[in-house]
């Protein structure tokens, strides 16, 4: 949308880089914010689906 990489090209730049840990932590750290409020809200089901797709997105992206 705002660049003319695809997806991939982006990811294996940002490993080239060495930023793709820091992107990885800045997403992270928005994720806990959400799972503190959704356990707060007494919705558990729906804190663990938020780890749950924390995890799942990050293996994705450290595999691709």
């Amino acid at each position: 949308m705002f660049t003319k990489f695809t997806f991939i090209a982006g990811v294996e730049l940002l490993q080239a880089d060495g930023k793709l840990g820091k992107i990885i932590t800045l997403g992270t750290v928005l994720d806990l914010v959400l799972f503190w409020g959704l356990l707060k809200l007494n919705k558990e089901f729906m804190a663990r689906g938020v780890i749950l797709a924390v995890i799942t997105l990050t293996l994705i992206t450290l595999l691709v």
